[in-house]
């Protein structure tokens, strides 16, 4: 298996650039199914939210994802390569792991992404591109943030981008009581924001979403009203606090429309909260008199007063990680060995069978103690002869020399042809076997 990770996020790429390369929920099956079939890549998975966009495959030796990106965002990746990072191997399970146990994200601990992680991985697997080692990697992400998250309090009071965002608006305002919140879009940030905002005592909610049974169903949840998103513009300005996450290519509202919103209002402030990627309000916007607009990079400053009350719970919860890599790494070796240990039992197998077939003639007829008695002692002897190889095998799968154990056990009992075989089945088979079968 060769893992590897390629991506931007919220400490590498500024929101223009994770703009740029930001996949709608709409497109993410496509863009799933094209990085499932690129050159090189055997299995394959993308996470896609607001703050990263990150490829992870388990491929070929040699396979470079950068082209992947330059052939489906038609944009040169020499553009922003100082935002990229990537990683190999042991590097891309760390941060695999860190990035599910919310170690990576713009608020520490949050729980959102654990989720995401979660629904990119359903998507994939449905797909038909997960199978075998990548598989395994993204479903034990999954145990390793519930470890950090059961023996650490590094999600301790589920702060969130929403409710980071949430605290900014009483800041400006001073308190939410009785202000009216216009959510643009129905998912499920727009849902946790207005959970926070009621906790704060705001007072009517508005929901528009460009599909109204969406909308009305989040407005049903707090007894606000659904509003049919062709009158957005219509509606909007009776708002004091407009949260705003769509999946909207380009921006909805722009610097007419805000101030068109400040002459009906008679220049009492509004506030967005645009935690869109790509942005839902054009910056422009934020320059209208009265009009405060604050995108998911504004909330970095808000977020670093949790972080320093977390840090201590954060280097617990990397040791749990880097305790997890390790576990992982050494499952891995094992289960490379594998092939080989089948390899042999199956070889041995043969060997036992032909001979028991060869003296059957001379043997006579057995009774059926006497066939259970030729079984026993049989197996018994290859049992004992297994024994030594595979102990060896096993034990060097955790060790560097593993490869040489296993090259030299494969020549000395001639299974390099049979160990392939086993290989390849165990690994799912290789990308040309799979396009053959396709």
């Amino acid at each position: 298996m060769n893992f590897l990770l390629i991506g931007v996020n919220h400490t590498t790429a500024p929101l223009e650039v994770r703009e740029q390369l930001a996949i709608p929920e709409s497109h993410l099956p496509e863009a799933m199914r094209r990085l499932a079939e690129y050159p090189g890549v055997e299995e394959a998975m993308i996470l896609s939210t607001c703050n990263r966009v990150e490829l992870l495959a388990n491929c070929e030796p040699g396979t470079d994802l950068r082209g992947f990106l330059r052939d489906y965002f038609q944009v040169d990746p020499a553009r922003y390569a100082n935002c990229l990072y990537e990683y190999r191997e042991r590097e891309a399970i760390r941060h695999l792991f860190r990035v599910a146990a919310s170690l990576d994200s713009m608020v520490l601990g949050e729980p959102q992404i654990l989720g995401q992680v979660k629904e990119a991985y359903a998507m994939a697997r449905a797909m038909g591109a997960l199978r075998t080692h990548l598989d395994a990697l993204v479903s034990r992400s999954f145990a390793v943030a519930k470890k950090v998250r059961s023996e650490t309090e590094v999600g301790s009071s589920a702060v969130s981008v929403a409710s980071v965002a949430v605290e900014l608006a009483k800041k400006i305002f001073g308190s939410l009581e009785g202000r009216v919140v216009y959510l643009v879009g129905a998912g499920k940030m727009c849902e946790l924001a207005a959970r926070h905002l009621m906790a704060h005592g705001a007072g009517t909610i508005f929901v528009a979403n460009r599909t109204y049974e969406r909308a009305q169903q989040l407005a049903r949840k707090f007894s606000g009203q659904a509003m049919l998103f062709e009158q957005l513009y219509e509606t909007a300005d009776r708002a004091d606090i407009v949260l705003t996450s769509t999946g909207a290519p380009f921006a909805i509202f722009r610097r007419e429309h805000a101030e068109l919103f400040m002459a009906r209002r008679k220049n009492r402030p509004m506030f967005f909260i645009d935690i869109a990627v790509p942005r839902d309000v054009d910056p422009e916007v934020n320059r209208v008199d009265g009009i405060f607009v604050y995108d998911i990079d504004d909330l970095q400053a808000a977020v670093s007063s949790h972080v320093a009350d977390r840090r201590k719970e954060a280097e617990h919860a990397e040791a749990i990680v880097e305790a997890e890599v390790e576990r992982f790494e050494a499952r891995l070796k094992t289960l490379d060995v594998v092939p080989t240990i089948v390899s042999l039992h199956d070889h041995l197998e043969t060997i036992r069978q032909a001979e028991i077939d060869r003296v059957r003639g001379r043997l006579g007829p057995l009774t059926p103690e006497q066939e259970l008695a030729v079984e026993a002692l049989t197996r018994g002897i290859i049992n004992k002869i297994m024994h030594t190889p595979i102990s060896a095998l096993k034990t060097a799968a955790r060790e560097p020399e593993a490869t040489t154990v296993v090259e030299l056990i494969r020549k000395l009992f001639n299974l390099q042809e049979k160990a392939r075989h086993y290989a390849g089945a165990a690994h799912g088979g290789s990308a040309d076997d799979r396009r053959e079968r396709s």
